[in-house]
């Protein structure tokens, strides 16, 4: 069903292609037809050239869009896709009854070097997101 979709939206993306190619070749036409001089006609020329190919550019983009979509469409299963909370694949992420979760702090509300761990009430060091120093070692 999906190779369908795509190579319906891709015919789709090349008329609109060629529809845009050819209201350039007009307008060449048209620009050429009241220019006066050979570089005027020479610049209605090239404005006709950067038209198709840009048309050719949005045609390329829009049909590496469809694959991605196609193949976006092949991967997702419903329950199955990234778990921002617990941030891993798969699964659905349930609190256990009584437990509440740990909110995360925002960037704003993170301090530069130390900061007062709300459990005990010492200064305990604060790390950029990652949590840890750089290198291997961890805290």
């Amino acid at each position: 069903m999906h190779s369908v979709k795509e190579k319906v939206s891709n015919a789709a993306s090349a008329a609109k292609a060629h529809v845009e190619s050819y209201k350039a070749n007009v307008q060449e036409k048209a620009e050429k037809a009241s220019a006066r001089t050979q570089e005027e006609k020479e610049i209605a020329h090239q404005r006709r050239k950067a038209k198709e190919a840009e048309a050719k550019m949005n045609l390329h983009t829009e049909k590496a869009e469809h694959a991605a979509e196609k193949l976006h469409g092949k991967h997702h299963v419903m329950g199955h896709g990234y778990d921002t909370v617990t941030g891993a694949y798969g699964g659905q992420h349930h609190t256990p009854v009584g437990q509440t979760t740990v909110p995360v702090p925002s960037p704003q509300q993170q301090q530069g070097f130390g900061a007062v761990d709300q459990v005990t009430g010492t200064t305990v060091p604060t790390y950029p997101l990652g949590g840890h120093l750089h290198g291997h070692k961890h805290l």
